[in-house]
């Protein structure tokens, strides 16, 4: 139902789910990024009324350090969030996931969470993400190839089928999801660095 993408690496499309409503992807290694995109990979949407908040919890010794980074929706189904590190006003300690999501994969404080917790849109609208985790200053052509990006990675992966699934056809070609996932990831990464490379 979600994919994440963390600047510079492969999508990731299989959180984990912790119950109904919670479901976490692993961030190792979460000391250089910046920007992290959160999205519905289009195949299943939200139940009407329903949305989901994003979080991100950063390793501590202290346990699990949630920050409110904002929501995704059947309306936005994708969203950019620029990751900063957690301040003591942002801290969420008794928010929907608790020690939950930590319990079940935070291994040595090395490993942060984005977690997606689904809620009614109405509990949603009344929410306050953190202070500076929204990327400012994203001109609207960056924002429209972003979107243009995820769209066609979505529409693309609507068709995806295992090996054993395929059924010969003689007259189609097929690209392997991860040659799709490597462009995504790559054109996302160019893009972050010089908006206007593909002038060049």
């Amino acid at each position: 139902m979600f994919g994440c993408i963390v600047s510079g690496r492969l999508i990731q499309t299989e959180a984990q789910q912790i119950d109904q409503t919670h479901f976490v992807f692993n961030i190792e290694n979460t000391e250089n990024i910046n920007h992290v995109v959160v999205f519905l990979l289009g195949t299943v949407p939200f139940p009407d009324g329903l949305g989901g908040s994003v979080f991100f919890s950063w390793p501590s010794p202290e346990g699990p350090q949630w920050q409110l980074l904002g929501h995704i929706s059947n309306q936005k189904p994708s969203a950019i969030f620029k990751i900063t590190k957690v301040k003591p006003e942002d801290i969420i300690k008794s928010g929907p996931f608790g020690m939950m999501a930590a319990q079940a994969n935070f291994q040595n404080n090395t490993i942060s969470q984005i977690g997606i917790s689904v809620e009614p849109l109405s509990s949603i609208a009344q929410q306050t993400p953190a202070v500076g985790v929204q990327p400012s200053a994203m001109d609207s052509f960056t924002q429209f190839t972003t979107k243009m990006l995820e769209n066609f990675y979505n529409y693309a992966s609507s068709f995806a089928v295992t090996q054993a699934q395929m059924v010969p056809q003689p007259n189609e070609t097929f690209v392997p999801s991860s040659a799709l996932q490597n462009w995504f990831t790559n054109f996302q990464r160019r893009l972050q660095q010089n908006p206007n490379f593909w002038k060049s």
